[in-house]
């Protein structure tokens, strides 16, 4: 029995199996290799702005563009003329083409100003088209734009402004001109590529499939990679793969590893995260500077002045230091408690855990971001 008829075979008993106790489906863990979506970019006009539009004197290529269209409709504008357009602003237009959108389909599209307009809300976004990497144009953009943000200002000067008035999106906005050719449809092995690789993890996805469709029907090519066979058909390469993303594998357990993120404070710790035997010491030291300006009164008759004369008092001093041991093995749990016993701060327990990878008790990769 080959392949394809051994599918069709077990694809209903493979369905019908129950899941694994922390298991994930294959759908869930793996992206079908040369099946991606494609960024696309493109360049236009949103006209019809009440006067908050950009300021050509600032943003020439607004009145540059806008003439070069009225050139395409029989306008022409006279060579010393300049005009001084408000309503209108210059945009970006980009939008994600999905894996096998095909001609006619409407896709969203997200549209910015990139001169100095100061809001786009109740624009329109005139015709444009929109390329891939390859330069090609792959959809056209036009429609209303809608904006969740809103500016007002007063004459004074004062403003007011919630979220960005500057950027917004046209639902269905693009219409799809041209598909992205895949590999999918033309037959041979079809590549799973692992969100996150491990080599545990691919492994249990090629012994998965293998036990449901027979030896030799999947292979792990590296810890990113699982080759599978596929049938030539493209509908029946469909139903197999349909049938596989199914399947439930418990992925390898994530590597003990710690993130640091040095910016805002965040740390954030693994589950398998432990420490050897180890003893900290915190202690918290405080420097207060604090300033008392005095007033300097001369005497009587001195002929003097009146002056303030600075007076600054500096304290430092070292709060009661605190000290906890960690025992071989400790996990996760132990190390919060102790920490959060002593009062650390996020900068403190980074300082900490930063002392115990380089005395080597810290058996985990500490990753600072």
């Amino acid at each position: 029995m080959n392949a394809v008829a051994r599918f069709f075979a077990v694809a209903t008993l493979a369905l019908g199996v129950l899941a694994p106790a922390h298991a994930d489906r294959i759908r869930d863990l793996t992206q079908v290799g040369g099946v991606r979506s494609n960024q696309l970019v493109g360049y236009g006009l949103v006209v019809g702005l009440d006067g908050s539009g950009d300021q050509t004197s600032q943003a020439p290529f607004t009145t540059q563009s806008l003439e070069n269209m009225l050139q395409q409709f029989g306008v022409n504008v006279p060579a010393n003329v300049r005009p001084q357009l408000k309503n209108a602003a210059a945009v970006t237009i980009t939008a994600e083409l999905p894996p096998f959108a095909k001609p006619g389909q409407r896709i969203d599209v997200t549209v910015a100003s990139i001169g100095n307009a100061k809001s786009i809300r109740g624009g329109e976004l005139l015709m444009s088209p929109l390329k891939g990497a390859d330069g090609q144009i792959y959809a056209i953009a036009q429609g209303s734009v809608v904006v969740g943000g809103v500016s007002a200002q007063g004459k004074s000067g004062s403003s007011v402004q919630v979220n960005i008035s500057a950027s917004g999106r046209i639902p269905g906005g693009a219409s799809i001109e041209r598909s992205v050719a895949t590999s999918f449809d033309k037959g041979g092995d079809i590549m799973l590529n692992l969100n996150t690789a491990d080599f545990t993890t691919a492994a249990r996805v090629a012994e998965a499939v293998n036990r449901n469709f027979g030896a030799g029907t999947a292979r792990a090519i590296d810890s990113a990679t699982i080759a599978v066979r596929a049938p030539m058909d493209a509908s029946q390469r469909v139903a197999w793969l349909s049938t596989i993303q199914g399947l439930d594998v418990t992925p390898g357990d994530a590597p003990a590893r710690v993130i640091v993120n040095s910016r805002t404070g965040t740390v954030v710790i693994g589950s398998d995260v432990k420490v050897g035997a180890a003893a900290v010491a915190h202690g918290a030291i405080q420097v207060t500077i604090s300033e008392q300006p005095q007033v300097s009164q001369p005497n009587a008759f001195s002929r003097g002045q009146t002056a303030v004369v600075p007076s600054s008092q500096v304290a430092v001093s070292e709060e009661g230091g605190h000290m906890f041991k960690f025992g071989p093995g400790t996990s996760l749990d132990a190390i919060v408690r102790a920490v959060n016993q002593v009062g650390a701060s996020p900068s403190d327990l980074i300082s900490i855990l930063q002392a115990l990878k380089e005395s080597g008790a810290l058996r985990a990769e500490l990753v600072v971001i």
